[in-house]
C-alpha cells in the first residue's frame, strides 16, 4: 500500500494515495502581450529556469497588469464547483509558477495534507503532465485544469518522451508553462470524496512519526527524477 502520513493539526495522520486525476480543458482568456512580455522577463533574467525548474512567480503584478485575471479564477471555481468542492478553491491558498519540464517528484513531504489543482496559462509547448504511477498523461494546453494527490508521482515531460531527460530540452524551442495552483486541503470532505482518498489506514504507523512523509509497504520513499519509480529513502 502506498500511504501519505500528513500532519493534521497536531498529529500526523495517514490516508492511502489517491490514483485519481481529474483533468478538463476550460474556456479561459489568452494572456495580454504586456503580461506575456512580463513572464518572459521574470523567467529568464530572475528566476533563468533550466530544464526542470519548478519557481514561483510573483501574483500580485500579474493581477495587476492583466484585467481578465479573474476570468481564470472564475472558470476554475466554476469547474471545481461541477466537481462537488463547493468552496474548497475560494477558501484555499493560490500560487503563480513557472516551470520548465519538471522532474518526477512528490509533493507528500511538504503538502501531504493538500491536492493540488492546476490551471496552466501558456500555450501548448509540446508538454505534458504524466503520472508514471497511474499512466495518466496529459497535454498541456492553455485551459487545461487538473485536481491530483499531491503525493502521487508526476513530472512535466516533452510529448513524445517517455521519461524526463534536461538533454531533451534544446535550447532552441520555448519550454515554460505558467500556471496556477491551489492547496486543496485534503481532509476537506468533498476534496477527500472527489479524489477517493481513505484515511486513517495505518494509524499505528502514524502515531510513531513526527514528519510528513510517503511509504510503499511501510517503507519510506522518494521518487527517481528521471524515471517517477519509487526507491527507498535513506
Amino acid at each position: 500500500m502506498l500511504t501519505s502520513y500528513f500532519w493534521s493539526g497536531d498529529a500526523i495522520r495517514s490516508r492511502h494515495v489517491s490514483d485519481v486525476v481529474i483533468t478538463a480543458s476550460l474556456d479561459v482568456p489568452a494572456p495580454s502581450a504586456r503580461v506575456l512580455a512580463d513572464w518572459q522577463r521574470e523567467t529568464t533574467t530572475q528566476l533563468a529556469l533550466e530544464p526542470g525548474d519548478v519557481e514561483v512567480m510573483p501574483l500580485a503584478r500579474t493581477r495587476m497588469r492583466w484585467p481578465d485575471y479573474p476570468r481564470c479564477v472564475q472558470a476554475m471555481s466554476d469547474w471545481t464547483r461541477t466537481l462537488g468542492l463547493g468552496d474548497a478553491l475560494a477558501s484555499s491558498d493560490i500560487a503563480l509558477m513557472a516551470c520548465r519540464g519538471a522532474r518526477y517528484h512528490h509533493d507528500g513531504e511538504q503538502y501531504g495534507g493538500a491536492a493540488f489543482c492546476n490551471l496552466f496559462l501558456s500555450e501548448d509547448q509540446g508538454l505534458d503532465l504524466h503520472f508514471p504511477g497511474t499512466g495518466d498523461r496529459v497535454a498541456l494546453t492553455r485551459g487545461t485544469a487538473v485536481l491530483f494527490d499531491t503525493a502521487q508521482p508526476h513530472a512535466v515531460i516533452p510529448r513524445h518522451c517517455r521519461g524526463f531527460d534536461a538533454a531533451d530540452f534544446v535550447a532552441e524551442r520555448d519550454w515554460t508553462q505558467i500556471f496556477l495552483t491551489w492547496e486543496l486541503p485534503i481532509e476537506d470532505a468533498h476534496v477527500g470524496h472527489a479524489l477517493k482518498v481513505r484515511f486513517d489506514v495505518a494509524p499505528s504507523t502514524a502515531a510513531t512519526l513526527d514528519e510528513e512523509q510517503v511509504r510503499l509497504d511501510d517503507v519510506r520513499v522518494t521518487v527517481d527524477p528521471a524515471s517517477g519509480q519509487w526507491y527507498p529513502k535513506d
